[in-house]
């Protein structure tokens, strides 16, 4: 351990530790690995928000794996739990004796300007182009995230990015360096049991699987329009719950009406989402936006075949050889693709047996945990 006596403030996420959202995630890995390498690093979580934990080790005495947890005031109405949560957390770190403040997100970063007025270094993650997102089109909340954007742009001492088409997007737009540090995976371990398996009358290698938030942007409407269309028993598992996204719920249960083959468990974790990882047939990530999906780094780990989308952040993760891919959005390509993979069970088994490899090589907690810090004296440069 290196004793970098930096101390570092975490704003953007709901609460950690957590594996409910890409941001929480990231943190509960990311930042236990900071405190290992001599950094102080405090989560400014929301106040009152409760998240699920499944198999993380529960906090003691306000503190996880080392990491200081303090709660925020967070005024719990929709729409206004984050923009608060920033709001306060940014005047925590300003007033607080933090050497880096780190914004997560775009949202999060309207509020950067609080911190440099006291004179806090900041860091922003662009955990992905959230203005792009199917929810904020045509409403304040895309205006909102476009001015965090230029806030980042604008004052953040440094900036890192998740893939290199967002690297090229800040490059070309704004003509603004920024550093790519991809997330990371954790070494897993497939299971042997399907005892939660059986719940779902889930059968090893027959199903499916997709695993996000249901929201517009996921395209789930489009895999289970293309899924209706294939012919086999297999089955579709669909994993993960709703983001203020109800409405879209609601469709997607009426669209896979008349299909008993299309399951939908809701938020999974723990041994049961070992499980589906472990056992699925093809794991299929429809999205038409993303930054860089921990889901696919997680469902490679476990050795799983892909189906993805064709778009440059996914594209950079799987390359020519380890998925097959379709446009976004649509159904018969998507539904030749998982026909394919029905019709072929050679190709799904010599994709699995290289994917698991090729992640656990390309993706590394401890590296980026290094880039990071890196990151940190960069920002602490600067000025100087």
């Amino acid at each position: 351990m290196v004793n970098e006596n930096i101390l570092v403030a975490m704003i953007g996420q709901k609460r950690i530790p957590s594996r409910n959202g890409g941001i929480e995630k990231v943190l509960t890995d990311l930042c236990p690995r900071l405190v290992d390498r001599g950094i102080k690093v405090t989560a400014l979580n929301r106040k009152n928000q409760k998240v699920p934990q499944h198999d993380l080790l529960p906090p003691v005495d306000n503190q996880y794996m080392g990491v200081q947890l303090k709660s925020v005031m967070t005024i719990p109405i929709k729409g206004l739990s984050a923009v608060s949560s920033s709001f306060f957390g940014a005047i925590e770190a300003a007033l607080g004796s933090y050497d880096i403040v780190h914004f997560h997100a775009e949202g999060p970063s309207v509020m950067l300007g609080i911190a440099k007025i006291f004179g806090k270094k900041c860091v922003v993650t662009i955990h992905g182009l959230d203005w792009k997102r199917d929810k904020w089109k045509g409403t304040f909340g895309k205006w909102y995230i476009l001015f965090g954007e230029h806030m980042a742009v604008k004052y953040a001492d440094e900036i890192i990015v998740l893939n290199r088409d967002t690297k090229c997007y800040f490059e070309k737009k704004y003509q603004r360096k920024t550093c790519f540090i991809p997330n990371g995976i954790n070494q897993v371990s497939p299971e042997d049991s399907v005892d939660m398996l059986r719940n779902f009358n889930l059968e090893p290698n027959r199903y499916f699987l997709s695993l996000s938030r249901l929201t517009p942007e996921k395209g789930i409407h489009t895999l289970i329009k293309a899924f209706k269309k294939t012919s086999s028993n297999f089955r579709l598992v669909i994993a993960g719950g709703s983001s203020d996204s109800s409405n879209y719920v609601q469709y997607l249960q009426d669209l896979s009406k008349g299909d008993d083959r299309i399951v939908f468990t809701g938020f999974v974790g723990g041994k049961f989402l070992s499980e589906l990882y472990s056992h699925a047939y093809v794991y299929v990530l429809p999205s038409s936006i993303e930054g860089m999906p921990l889901t696919l780094l997680e469902a490679m780990a476990y050795g799983n075949a892909v189906a993805c989308t064709n778009i440059p952040e996914l594209k950079e993760v799987v390359g020519d050889t380890h998925a097959l891919t379709f446009d976004p959005d649509d159904v018969k390509d998507l539904w030749r693709v998982l026909q394919y993979f029905i019709d072929n069970p050679l190709i799904q088994i010599r994709m699995k047996q290289s994917s698991s490899n090729f992640i656990k090589k390309s993706f590394n907690w401890d590296a980026i945990a290094d880039k990071t810090i890196s990151i940190y004296r960069d920002a602490l440069s600067k000025g100087k």
